[in-house]
């Protein structure tokens, strides 16, 4: 290829266009990103300032900001209709999303409003209405039941007869007017009240010449807001009769002046709360911008505030306007976050624009030095080089295929090579239950737990064998005539005995127990027992368990259902994959058993689900019949026993415990065991086996550290390999805390390579014996290990005045020690301290006080206090300064004569005769 053709190729020309290009896209995307969805909300507030209006502008920021989409804007009237026409016609003329309107005059603002209507803007009106329908709701108390509340507020005070003052606003709004129709309506059906007077706003000559008229009566006031309602207060203050009526006001404000405020400084007799509305505005608001259809009337509810209740409503809304103002700050700090980020992320955008622009520069100039000169010569390479590429992938592919078939016939045929000493066991030991049989005997456990498991080896080398056979595909149906439900009985009677012992409810079901199905019982025995042993790997003791068996159609289907761990969602879809393991699965697992079940059941032609909701449901459907099947896979075979005969033989049933234990002597002697073992067969041997020698608890893993800390064994056997913490953790959590670090562990596992031993002795553990283990190499190590631990606790004991200030112990235990005698010192002469005030200030319980220093000094724990005090009292006779008393006092006895008697006890001889011997050598 020439030079120009490369240029005409790579020239800087089509490279400026693609510059050119990815400037414009990361501009567009900056537009795209700089754009966001904002609902713009319009409100006109038709009235200035006062509170009620004030507090509704404010609920209407505070609803706003909390929804970061919308972007609110308030207009104030100031009481101008002209000015209020005009700020929604410049909403209008802004395109404004929606219009909120808190109307000065119902009819001067019906064109402005029609108009927002035409142009299919929402109009929401707020407290006040107009004389036109073409808005989209009205949201507001009801006015008239505002009105008549206060008139039965007024007609409950008292059956004496009431004489009414009624002060209305000085405007012709829809709260006014409706306020006055329901507050008169109310009135004139009571034949105890009368209205003397009403006031169109509150003229002051006119209303206190009103109350001279009246004199001495008892009089209620109305008024249409709590600010009239406090003025007519003050004018009846003024002239001295304000003790002689009752004002009623309207708003109730938690404000320092409002409706609250006025009740509980007495000046109100009551207020009925008026809802602003502004947090609904805004709500309703957001909903019509999604598309939603609000009621016309949108009602709020009222309640009338009184002395009984101004307290609590005064106290609620001072808590509102406390988590108000939280919100406030919250959403400012927000907002600053958000500018903060905008400014950082538009700056980082230029940054790696410019960079990739200069790295693309630079890169496109290097490429076009190397490439003007390099060209010719790869282009006469290419042909060679793909050809000798072909050749060595065409001989790697058949050294790989050569490599990976001699490994798979390798394992293949080891797997083969399982079988025959498998088979050989499982014959050994039906010979030996046969001989049991002939002598009227039961198989002991042993035998039966070496049957159980041979069998489930030869099951998992079988699995492994048959996933071969499924990957060539050479597998073929042997299908005969079965009773499915017998079949499935004798299946179910191999999991009763594991049920049992874990308390699951195991049942089965079905409506049709004569139902036949054409099956090979080989490949659907292998199915079955897939699907119940993950049932009863993965649901807890005391579960359920069930088999339903039951036709639907053409067809049968057959579920099995556990209340187990379940599967998480987002896996379901991957449970019949090869290998696949549950994030949640614990458990060992080699993940290929589904795989296999799905197999056999495809090769049915049937099909299996799952469902997992609070445990986990395997749904197997298969068609009736045999005209899915070819001739060629059809077999006769005889029937299954039936599962009335099953039920009627004899079975192993679950030895109980303490069957294996032999005569115990002295069991209050014998040493404390904690086993952690989460193989239910492992652990039920050991235990049984353990329990001739020791006490042993058992526990699964789950709760190991919890029972090691309440119970403190003496020594602990752990398996590595747990549901939930392994064992090396749970050593390491116990030899980190002071309770349990003085006890032996031992781990069993499976790993036998040097890192996990090196983990293991990094975690603190005493013994690690790989599996399998011989049982007496464990007896014997845990002799050895208690053994050791009891020659070290003989020395403490016999040498407790040397150890007290010694490091003889481990840095757990030491630091223990110190901290023990520390207390002990510091308390040495308080008669009265006690192991109750010991195990306090060591802040743990007074039981594993007690046994710690039981396991590590062989003493009870007021024995040990006591020695140290001995000790100390031997120290201090020989200074011969003190008195025999004052050493007894001064080491916390409560009389010399206790003292004399109890060092006698411990030393053979007196305190008297002590000191003089001393003195004598």
């Amino acid at each position: 290829m020439s030079t120009k053709k490369v240029f005409r190729t790579f020239g800087f020309p089509k490279a400026g266009a693609v510059l050119f290009l990815l400037l414009m896209i990361l501009h567009a995307c900056k537009d795209v990103s700089a754009k966001s969805d904002k609902i713009n909300i319009g409100f006109s507030q038709g009235l200035g300032n006062h509170p009620w209006r004030q507090t509704m502008n404010h609920s209407m920021e505070i609803q706003a900001s909390l929804h970061s989409e919308v972007q609110l804007s308030i207009s104030k009237a100031e009481g101008s209709v002209q000015k209020q026409i005009l700020d929604i016609q410049k909403m209008i003329d802004n395109e404004a999303d929606i219009i909120i309107i808190s109307p000065i005059d119902p009819n001067s603002l019906v064109p402005v409003v029609e108009k927002a209507f035409a142009k299919k803007i929402p109009v929401i009106l707020v407290d006040r209405k107009i004389n036109s329908d073409k808005y989209a709701t009205y949201i507001g108390a009801d006015n008239v039941e505002i009105g008549k509340e206060a008139a039965q507020y007024i007609i409950s005070d008292s059956k004496n007869l009431k004489k009414i003052i009624e002060i209305k606003g000085d405007d012709n709004s829809s709260p006014t007017t409706e306020r006055s129709l329901g507050f008169q309506q109310a009135i004139k059906n009571n034949s105890n009240t009368k209205l003397i007077k009403t006031f169109k706003g509150l003229p002051a000559e006119a209303f206190r010449k009103t109350l001279d008229s009246l004199g001495n009566q008892s009089l209620y006031v109305f008024a249409f807001n709590d600010q009239l309602a406090t003025q007519a207060w003050q004018i009846a203050r003024n002239a001295g009769v304000e003790n002689q009526i009752k004002f009623i006001g309207v708003d109730g404000l938690n404000t320092k002046d409002g409706g609250i405020q006025m009740v509980l400084d007495g000046k109100l007799n009551a207020t009925l709360l008026y809802p602003t509305g502004g947090t609904e505005a805004i709500e309703t608001a957001i909903k019509i911008y999604n598309g939603q259809i609000p009621p016309k009337r949108i009602k709020l509810s009222t309640t009338i505030i009184d002395r009984l209740n101004a307290e609590i409503m005064r106290n609620q809304f001072d808590k509102i306007i406390e988590q108000q103002g939280v919100i406030e700050n919250q959403v400012n700090a927000v907002k600053k976050q958000t500018e903060l980020y905008s400014s950082q992320r538009e700056l980082f955008r230029w940054s790696v624009v410019l960079l990739i622009l200069m790295f693309c520069l630079i890169a496109y100039a290097i490429y076009l030095i190397y490439t003007i000169k390099i060209k010719n010569k790869q282009l006469t390479l290419t042909n060679e080089r793909v050809t000798i590429q072909r050749n060595q992938i065409e001989t790697i592919a058949n050294e790989l295929k050569e490599s990976n078939d001699a490994r798979v016939n390798f394992f293949t045929g080891l797997s083969h090579e399982f079988k025959t000493p498998i088979t050989l066991i499982l014959s050994s030991l039906e010979s030996l239950k046969d001989t049991f049989k002939s002598k009227g005997t039961k198989p002991s456990y042993e035998l039966e737990l070496i049957n159980k498991n041979s069998n489930r080896l030869l099951r998992l080398v079988d699995n492994l064998l048959d996933f071969r056979k499924i990957e060539n595909k050479t597998f073929n149906l042997r299908v005969s005539k079965t009773n499915i439900y017998d079949f499935t009985y004798g299946i179910f009677r191999d999991f009763e005995n594991e049920a049992k012992k874990r308390n699951i409810k195991f049942e089965i079901h079905s409506a049709n127990k004569n139902l036949e199905l054409y099956i090979d019982r080989n490949l659907m025995d292998k199915v079955y027992f897939n699907l119940l042993s993950n049932a009863f790997k993965f649901t807890p003791d005391n579960g359920k368990i069930e088999i339903t068996i039951q036709e639907k159609g053409n067809q049968a289907v057959i579920s099995f259902k556990d209340n187990g761990i379940g599967i998480p969602e987002k896996e379901i879809s991957n449970v019949f994959e090869p290998y696949f393991k549950g994030s949640n699965n614990r458990k060992n697992s080699s993940g290929i058993g589904l795989h296999l079940s799905r197999q056999f059941v495809e090769l049915h032609l049937g099909k299996i689900d799952v469902s997992s909701f609070q445990g986990t449901e395997f749904i197997i459907s298969l068609y009736k019949g045999n005209k899915h099947f070819n001739e060629d896979q059809m077999i006769k075979e005889p029937g299954v026993m039936d599962a009335e005969t099953l039920a009627k033989e004899a079975v192993f049933s679950v030895v109980e415990e303490g069957s294996f234990m032999q005569n115990q002597e002295n069991p209050g002697d014998r040493y404390s065991l904690l086993l952690v073992e989460d193989n239910s067969d492992l652990s039920f041997f050991l235990s049984n086996k353990l329990q001739t020698e020791f006490d042993v608890m058992v526990s699964d893993g789950t709760d190991a550290i919890d029972k090691a800390l309440s119970e403190i064994p003496d020594i602990i056997v752990c398996d590595v390999n747990l549901p939930e913490k392994n064992g090396f953790e749970i050593c390491e959590i116990l030899k980190n805390d002071l309770r349990t670090s003085h006890i032996p562990v031992i781990l069993l596992t499976a790993l036998d390579n040097k890192e996990s031993y090196l983990h293991g002795l990094k975690s603190g553990v005493d013994l690690y014996l790989t599996k399998p283990f011989s049982y007496p190499i464990l007896t014997q190590s845990l002799r050895s290990l208690l053994y050791n631990r009891e020659k070290l606790r003989y020395y403490y004991t016999n040498n407790i005045g040397r150890i007290v200030d010694s490091k003889s112990f481990g840095s757990m235990e030491q630091t223990f020690v110190n901290k023990l005698n520390q207390i002990i010192k510091t308390n040495i002469d308080n008669p009265d301290f006690s192991v109750e005030n010991l195990a306090d200030l060591l802040n743990i319980s007074r039981i594993q006080l007690y046994r710690k220093i039981k396991a590590m000094f062989d003493v009870n724990v007021s024995d040990y206090i006591n020695n140290i005090r001995l000790e100390q009292a031997k120290s201090m006779l020989q200074n011969p300064g003190l008195t025999i008393s004052e050493i007894a006092y001064k080491t916390g006895f409560s009389s010399p004569n206790y003292f004399s008697t109890v060092f006698k006890n411990k030393f053979g001889v007196s305190p008297n005769v002590f000191r003089k011997s001393v003195g004598e050598e």
